[in-house]
């Protein structure tokens, strides 16, 4: 499915996405500083305070706001994905497997009470009620590039901490190697739940460092506002580098476990679907190439503009040690 565009003639930008007189000026600054070559601390927080200027709750749910987040690669200063795309254009197979059937069907998702289980190798196993994880730590905003493993890519602005503040707080087991993610398997509210597409419910899974780098977040919210239930409310994993797909929605149980976990779309095609599925650009899928992918609102059909894709989706910086020596063909 593809996303139309109805604008013809000239394009007239609108004034939200026209820049400030303080994000130019700030933007001399920067350069001055660079100049200099003390510009290390300064880019990461006029980086962060740049992103952050263009973000707009859009006024649909209830706001959910974050602070500027100082984590390394948190906020990419690339253009925002319209709320209307980001919110009608996704995969959430529990709700239909067409791109537009999550936004139209995940109204019967009933978010409130909801709890998420902690248990397997911990020391402090439990149930945690949304609201106590709301509070778990301060929310933070941090802008992430997504890319999905069909060719197409977002950028999304989401509400949420690290995942490295609950894993702490139930303090893992030496043994414990990876965290597995089980995502809510409701057949009355999902409709989809019980179809052989997949094996219900929605697995997914990270090894341990993986789950403890700080850019992978416990999401709560987007756009200044709590998670939509197409988005995956009332909460969600979000792993830049990794395919979309390995970033689990509506999450019910959290695991910590010995062994590799098996996850939903490996086990139903592995030879397509690793369990790492890093972005990498150099691994085609067995039926498409990863190269290059179609940023969702840069236009659409045969003419939509292609960019090339980076590797680990531009976060190499900041993950690629954790890869350190592997065989990243072999462990796709």
């Amino acid at each position: 499915m593809l996303i139309h565009s109805t604008d013809k003639g000239f394009v007239h930008p609108r004034s939200s996405e026209i820049t400030p007189r303080s994000a130019y000026e700030g933007r001399r600054d920067l350069l001055k500083l660079m100049a200099t070559g003390v510009a290390g601390a300064a880019l990461a927080s006029w980086a962060g305070r740049e992103a952050l200027a263009g973000v707009q709750a859009p006024g649909k749910l209830a706001a959910l706001p974050g602070a500027a987040s100082s984590v390394a690669g948190a906020n990419t200063m690339e253009k925002l994905t319209d709320y209307k795309d980001a919110t009608s254009y996704n995969n959430f197979y529990e709700f239909g497997t067409d791109k537009g059937d999550p936004v139209k069907n995940a109204h019967t998702l009933k978010t409130r009470p909801w709890t998420v289980e902690v248990e397997g190798l911990v020391k402090k196993p439990g149930k945690y009620g949304i609201e106590d994880l709301l509070k778990l730590s301060a929310q933070e905003e941090r802008i992430y590039r997504l890319r999905c493993v069909e060719g197409w890519s977002m950028v999304i602005p989401w509400v949420g901490y690290s995942l490295a503040e609950l894993i702490k707080k139930v303090e893992p087991q030496g043994n414990a190697k990876y965290v597995e993610f089980v995502t809510l398997a409701d057949p009355k509210t999902m409709p989809y739940v019980g179809s052989r597409i997949l094996d219900w419910p929605y697995t997914e899974g990270l090894r341990m460092d993986e789950a403890m780098h700080p850019l992978t977040l416990l999401a709560f919210g987007m756009y200044g506002e709590v998670l939509p239930n197409q988005n995956g409310a009332p909460v969600r994993i979000v792993v830049p580098w990794k395919y979309g797909f390995k970033s689990a929605k509506s999450i019910v149980k959290i695991r910590f476990v010995e062994k590799e976990p098996g996850t939903a779309w490996n086990k139903a095609a592995a030879n397509e679907y690793g369990f790492y599925s890093n972005v990498n650009p150099e691994v085609d899928h067995p039926r498409w190439s990863q190269a290059t992918e179609r940023r969702i609102g840069d236009g659409s059909g045969l003419f939509a503009k292609r960019t090339k894709t980076l590797m680990f989706n531009g976060y190499e910086a900041q993950v690629g040690q954790l890869y350190a020596g592997m065989n990243l063909k072999k462990f796709y």
